[in-house]
């Protein structure tokens, strides 16, 4: 429990003292008003004591005593109005940070296992910007998650069934490498694009995938080709699943490589093709067929109907098998959370907007199934970019290497231009940490349903709600203290009396509240708000009061200061994004 959840506890206990009644109920709700910490609503208590708010509010607050962490209480407007005992604040939060150091509001462990499945884009090309939110999200959700003291597991499930896949192994295994050269070449040309092709498995393979559909709309014999892979595939050929299983390994390889720029890695891969090798895709058709919701098309596909579990129109047929009779991605998707729900207590989906339909399907199939539990889909809108901001590849894909490239060259023009006391490999190197930040921080920020345009001039801004900005603020709090040198480590709440002080203070011990709701609620856009709100407080705090020529409160207040660089690190890190000591 945090201490402003202890503050709470000790709210609630002391109304219902004063009322002398614990059956009546009422909220402790935080305040937003000046000099008020949290607020207990009178209203829902004027039926049960058949009284005005304002009289309740009046009689309780002259029954309740100030004690503990409750510094005073006030009445205004039928409301009663707390605020924590500075005193008890200020040690407690400061004691708890120099004793806990970067584990600082980290939960004790739960026992509990969490699968939060993101990323997983098909192994058929690069991942482009406008599935961006899924890894940065998925990401920032596990770190949250972990602060909580569950024990994470991140998955990524790996699409390697199904007709892009083995179109892509056939070019691979059959476009020569002078037919990719052309193909790169002619595409470059098509899209006025004079840079040469990314180095990069994911990106260079794209070429074969692009022969090969050329291909297969062309020659006959191509296109007899790769349906009978698809067939031998579907029938559990060995050798075929693992030849694409092979050629997917390799476009995972860039994959990853992107995925680690962002400073994103996966705890586990799981492929597709393994519930069609070990038979249990086969059990989820038994298992459909034998329900009082299965039918059969005209031309023979497997269905359920969906219609008693809330799905409407068109909709409510859930087909789980083609007229042959062979599974269809939905089918291995069933199998796939089967599997997942024996190795963890809860399992959380990270998916494009476009997914709702399925998610749901998925839930009432489940249901059929017998499934005790259910995913927890987090739905993300796309990203998209202003017209013209990316002129690399003006007129079609964006893809996330373009964008983290960018965002490294500008934040690099921005440090260049500020500091010439800087070696050239330290600037690059700050500016890696700073342009990925930017992005992570910049699509977090907001709320994942919510439509998103990502804007240069809103993700490197050094002044506003931005990665560079709480970056810029740590960087600070370290210079501070390399200026003051060694000093004692001081909790004395009776030299840090000032309200700049006690409103950092009072951000400091909100943290602990903001890693439940942003990792146990999925609210993942509250913790960049936080980092935001930690800054400005500190920010706030450097430039009213003076912390290295401050006397006998010189070591109270740079404890405050590493207190405020302590929690702005685990902040940046529970974002995935790096901690400068300078910019």
């Amino acid at each position: 429990m945090s201490l402003m959840d202890d503050f709470k506890a000790q709210v609630h206990a002391a109304v219902v003292e004063a009322i002398g009644d614990d059956s009546i109920q009422f909220p402790v709700e935080d305040s937003s008003m000046p000099g008020v910490d949290v607020a207990v609503p009178c209203f829902a208590m004027a039926k049960a004591l058949k009284k005005a708010p304002q009289m309740i509010s009046d009689e309780l607050a002259g029954r309740i005593q100030p004690s503990g962490l409750i510094g005073s209480v006030v009445s205004a407007k039928g409301f009663l109005n707390f605020t924590v005992d500075a005193s008890a604040l200020v040690s407690n939060v400061l004691s708890e940070i120099v004793e806990r150091q970067s584990e600082y509001a980290h939960k004790a462990p739960t026992g509990l296992t969490v699968n939060v499945e993101h990323t997983s884009t098909n192994p058929t090309g690069p991942i482009h910007v406008g599935r961006a939110r899924n890894p940065i999200i998925g990401d920032t959700l596990a770190r949250c998650l972990k602060r909580c003291g569950h024990d994470v597991v991140t998955e990524y499930y790996v699409n390697d069934v199904g007709r892009q896949v083995v179109v892509l192994t056939w070019g691979v295994n059959n476009v020569s490498d002078a037919e990719a050269d052309e193909e790169r070449e002619e595409h470059a040309r098509t899209i006025g694009q004079n840079e040469k092709e990314r180095d990069k498995t994911d990106h260079r393979l794209v070429a074969n995938y692009r022969v090969a559909n050329k291909r297969l709309e062309a020659d006959e014999n191509v296109k007899a080709e790769i349906a009978d892979m698809l067939r031998r595939f579907e029938a559990g050929d060995a050798e075929v699943i693992d030849t694409v299983r092979h050629t997917a390994e390799i476009m995972l390889d860039g994959l990853r490589e992107t995925l680690s720029a962002i400073n994103v890695t996966l705890d586990r891969y799981t492929w597709e093709s393994g519930y069609i090798a070990d038979g249990t895709a086969r059990n989820v058709v038994e298992r459909l067929c034998e329900s009082e919701y299965a039918g059969r098309t005209e031309d023979g596909a497997c269905y359920v109907d969906l219609k008693d579990f809330g799905v409407q129109g068109k909709n409510t047929l859930f087909t789980f098998t083609r007229s042959d009779g062979t599974t269809l991605y939905t089918t291995r998707d069933l199998a796939y959370h089967l599997d997942k729900f024996t190795r963890a207590d809860r399992i959380i989906d990270v998916l494009g907007e476009d997914q709702k339909l399925g998610s749901k399907q998925l839930c009432s199939a489940l249901e059929i199934l017998g499934s005790e539990k259910q995913p927890e889909p987090l739905f993300y809108a796309f990203v998209s970019l202003p017209e013209g901001k990316m002129s690399t590849r003006k007129g079609v894909v964006v893809y996330l290497d373009d964008l983290i490239d960018e965002s490294v060259a500008r934040a690099y023009q921005e440090i260049s231009s500020r500091r010439s006391d800087m070696s050239e490999e330290r600037m690059r190197e700050i500016a890696r940490i700073i342009g990925v930040g930017a992005i992570r921080y910049n699509i977090v920020r907001v709320q994942p349903e919510k439509q998103f345009v990502f804007k240069w001039e809103e993700a490197l801004n050094f002044d506003g709600n931005s990665g560079p900005y709480v970056q810029y603020v740590h960087a600070r709090t370290c210079s501070l203290l390399r200026k003051a040198g060694e000093f004692e480590k001081c909790t004395d709440a009776s030299k840090l009396t000032d309200e700049y002080e006690l409103k950092l203070v009072k951000v400091l011990s909100k943290y602990g509240d903001i890693l439940d709701a942003a990792g146990n609620m999925k609210k993942v856009h509250l913790l960049p708000a936080y980092g935001h709100e930690l800054a400005s407080a500190f920010n706030q705090f450097y430039a009213y009061v003076s912390v290295l020529d401050a006397g006998d409160r010189r070591d109270a207040r740079l404890t405050l200061v590493d207190c405020t660089r302590i929690v702005l690190a685990d902040v940046l890190d529970c974002l995935g994004m790096g901690a400068p000591e300078e910019m």
